[in-house]
């Protein structure tokens, strides 16, 4: 009876992940298979055809759309590697606190996070309205390295808790200036949280619509975000996005595998080294 009951949870637990996958997945693959043919409406299948992906590069939707790509881009590289440097130097300057203002300050910093992304774009619209500062490109990055820092400081923090902290004053007692001591032994501790806060920052960036929309201003500055939102006001969305979805999909994909492949490697190469420093012959009395 209980191996049954035990059975049957499984089942059902494995019923329901699967449920959720297909649910997660299932419109990623239906607009995947839907790139390869000309039909100008979605589930419409007019034969298979690469015609969506040529027009992408070559027809008359390439300029703008290449245009608001690149400028997403860009955003995203400098808002990112800019959040990266301040969410880092913060995340020491937090740890170095007491813990009572430490906890204080972290949730402070969780403000931002739990904020909702309007009420963030509309007090930055009114931030720079009142500072006569004229939105576009310099507001937007602005922006976003603003709502991506918080980010950046909660992934760093994890790596400074787990640090020996004897080991910065060790290196200062054997001669190293404080700065030599940061890169050379506080940055590669904290290292592996600093590009994973990077590339949240950078993913953060991307997907970001109601933050730009607020800041971007009028001159015509598109993000993917902006650009696919005016398409869909326009009364349907532009073919030529869904082989640009995919091609987003195929590129995350690839660097998923590789960053995975390295982690196992890096680990496999630890448990080796760990295993050759362990006595093979251990000498009995």
């Amino acid at each position: 009876m209980m191996e049954d009951c035990y059975n049957m949870k499984k089942l059902l637990s494995t019923s329901y992940l699967l449920l959720l996958l297909v649910m997660l997945y299932a419109p990623i693959v239906i607009i995947a298979i839907f790139s390869f043919t000309e039909s100008k409406v979605l589930g419409n299948w007019t034969g298979f055809s690469t015609e969506l992906y040529a027009s992408l590069f070559s027809g008359g939707v390439r300029y703008s759309l290449l245009d608001a790509i690149k400028n997403t881009f860009i955003i995203a590289f400098i808002a990112a590697t800019v959040s990266m440097l301040l969410g880092t130097v913060a995340a020491i300057g937090i740890n170095d606190l007491r813990y009572g203002k430490r906890k204080v300050i972290n949730f402070v910093n969780n403000i931002p996070i739990l904020n909702p992304d309007i009420i963030t774009g509309i007090s930055l619209f009114l931030l720079f309205v009142s500072m006569g500062i004229t939105q576009g490109y310099t507001t937007v990055i602005l922006a976003h390295i603003a709502f991506c820092t918080p980010y950046v400081v909660l992934s760093v923090m994890p790596r400074l808790t787990q640090m020996n902290p004897n080991i910065y004053e060790a290196a200062l007692d054997l001669g190293a200036t404080p700065f030599q001591a940061l890169r050379r032994v506080i940055i590669p501790e904290i290292r592996p949280g600093m590009i994973s806060g990077f590339i949240l920052a950078f993913t953060l960036s991307i997907d970001d619509f109601a933050v730009t929309i607020f800041t971007n201003g009028t001159d015509g500055l598109q993000t993917l975000s902006t650009y696919i939102y005016a398409d869909a006001r326009k009364g349907g969305l532009t073919p030529e996005l869904r082989a640009l979805s995919t091609i987003i999909l195929v590129v995350v994909l690839i660097l998923l595998i590789v960053v995975n492949y390295r982690s196992h490697r890096q680990a496999r190469r630890a448990e080796q080294q760990q295993a050759a420093l362990k006595p093979k012959n251990p000498v009995r009395r």
